[in-house]
């Protein structure tokens, strides 16, 4: 079990670093997408008489962050007409740079963190700080709008898989009022990107700097 965890985590931080070093918004779009599928078969394998409620909760996580969050996004971005983040506030290599970064200290470190024996050989630690620091990279190094949405997205992501360390403490609930959390923030932030389009005719969040009459 801990061989298959270690590599869900494992692509998951590779999902972190193609959607810092991707120029192609669809590409952050499905990195972020791809990123909660495999979060969401991670329950499954830390829950080893998974109930009912354990599977509610993964299918409910592969299909609002694998399809229903990523179709809106993908709706935004074809109302939109754009591609491609153009200008970003810090670069793409920086961001992978940092990212990488982030990755191997978090991993470096982890070891000398006093885990318990069960979470000592697994990435569930590391990964999460990793993936918290990627989706901030991403959420504020970014000019685009739905970069922005996909940063937060991931970086909801590593607060979520840092959530599997209490699994067997924390009822399976709370993780469904994330969940529920996550999507009404999502649903608020794509009318907040749909009014900043009709009103800017823009999702550069820099021109929205200068107060329009």
């Amino acid at each position: 079990m801990s061989d298959t965890l270690n590599l869900l985590v494992g692509i998951a931080l590779g999902l972190n670093l193609l959607a810092l070093a991707s120029s192609r918004l669809p590409s952050i779009i499905r990195a972020a997408a791809l990123q909660g599928m495999v979060l969401g078969l991670i329950p499954l394998l830390l829950e080893r008489h998974a109930g009912w409620m354990v599977w509610v909760v993964s299918a409910l996580t592969i299909a609002i962050k694998g399809f229903f969050i990523p179709g809106l996004l993908r709706r935004a971005l074809r109302a939109a007409q754009i591609d491609r983040e153009v200008g970003p506030l810090l670069g793409f290599i920086p961001s992978l740079l940092l990212g990488a970064g982030a990755t191997i200290g978090a991993v470096a470190m982890s070891g000398a963190m006093p885990l318990r024996p069960e979470h000592a050989s697994s990435l569930l630690v590391p990964g999460s700080f990793a993936t918290v620091v990627c989706g901030f990279l991403l959420l504020l190094g970014r000019s685009k709008a739905i970069s922005q949405v996909c940063g937060y997205l991931i970086l909801e992501n590593g607060i979520y898989l840092f959530g599997m360390l209490l699994i067997g403490s924390t009822p399976m609930v709370v993780e469904a009022g994330i969940l529920l959390d996550l999507t009404v923030a999502v649903f608020v932030i794509g009318i907040i990107v749909d009014r900043i389009q009709r009103e800017f005719d823009t999702l550069d969040t820099r021109k929205l700097t200068a107060l329009h009459e």
